[in-house]
């Protein structure tokens, strides 16, 4: 028995009822499926998990209809324990099969320091936990992701973090590795951090990583974003939100002092909590159709709430792109024609 990724996930496929019965307590059986919300075990059906191997794949294969995610039982221990190293979803999967953990290997520390523990169940910790590990972006890669996107922020941003080697594991051949990423908060209104977003970065410095997925979310979401501008506990009469981050982050390069919320998916987007006294929220939409249901539930929460909802469009695939190549100049100017008249003397530049 080797430790790789792709036999752990193979012996855990073995015992695949048991590890969802122990993992993903929230589901129950159906068939030779597993029912349940999601990979980080909320309660719901959307995610099956395959509890047999057959034709149609092996045992211990899972996916979520609702976001379209994929994967295996070491992505289950991982986000319902909320651990973020290989290392220690490993050291899960052996613990549950029974089988003997490699001797540690811990890095040394100051004399009198305590040793932090694992995080505890459940994802948004080992979001708060990655987060605190992570660095400010100013001279990273990351600041020069996202000037070579346009994307130039205040450096009060907080919700923007750096890490220079974090844990990426591929989902189809279960290998392993690390690189830098962009690192995303997503909070609650009231500020606390409860999941966040990974960009991996290739280290070259040319745009994000050569991954099949090189963007991926953790923790709590449903409700929750990624929000820029936006302090907790300040009222927000004005505000816009959309799915991706560099969609919203475009929009406030160009609307700085405009609060902006990056729902991280169209469903996400579709269930994003809107802060007290909202009067007005513009929602961003993308040149394609795949978010268009996000986009409507929330205007009809919106409606329902008493608050005016105005769809901003792009000119071309969506707001980055416009920003990219069309220049900050050309996009206010296309901006001030959907704004409402006192917003954009409020919000755009002037000229």
């Amino acid at each position: 028995m080797t430790g790789s990724a792709s036999e752990l996930a193979r012996r855990l496929g073995e015992h695949a009822e048991a590890v969802c019965r122990e993992y993903l307590s929230n589901g129950h059986r159906s068939g030779n499926y597993w029912m349940v919300g999601d990979v980080r075990n909320t309660r719901g059906r959307s995610m099956h998990v395959r509890l047999k191997t057959s034709s149609k794949g092996p045992a211990g294969k899972w996916v979520d209809e609702a976001t379209s995610e994929f994967g295996d039982l070491l992505d289950v221990l991982r986000e319902s324990c909320g651990l973020v190293d290989f290392r220690e979803v490993a050291d899960e999967a052996r613990r549950f099969l029974s089988m003997p953990l490699p001797p540690p290997q811990l890095p040394p520390q100051p004399a009198g320091a305590q040793r932090q523990p694992a995080a505890a169940r459940g994802s948004p910790d080992a979001a708060r936990r990655l987060f605190a590990m992570s660095q400010p972006i100013a001279g990273t890669l990351a600041e020069h992701y996202l000037a070579c996107r346009g994307i130039l922020l205040s450096p009060h941003e907080g919700a923007l973090r750096f890490h220079p080697g974090c844990y990426y594991r591929d989902l189809v051949t279960g290998e392993t590795r690390t690189l830098p990423a962009l690192i995303a908060a997503v909070t609650s209104l009231d500020g606390r951090i409860t999941g966040l977003q990974r960009i991996w970065l290739d280290p070259s410095g040319q745009g994000k990583a050569q991954l099949a997925d090189p963007r991926r979310s953790l923790g709590d979401l449903l409700g929750n974003g990624i929000w820029l501008g936006h302090q907790p506990g300040a009222p927000v009469p004005v505000m816009a939100a959309g799915e991706g981050f560099e969609t919203m982050a475009s929009l406030k390069v160009v609307m700085p002092v405009l609060p902006v919320a990056a729902a991280t998916s169209a469903n996400h987007l579709a269930g994003l909590r809107l802060p007290p006294g909202c009067r007005r929220l513009y929602i961003a939409a993308d040149a394609d159709a795949a978010g268009r249901h996000g986009i409507e539930r929330l205007s009809q929460r919106a409606g329902e709430a008493g608050i005016l909802a105005l769809v901003l469009r792009p000119q071309l695939g969506d707001f980055n792109d416009d920003l990219r190549h069309l220049g900050l100049g050309r996009l206010a100017a296309w901006l001030s024609d959907q704004l409402v008249p006192e917003d954009a003397r409020l919000f755009l530049p002037p000229g």
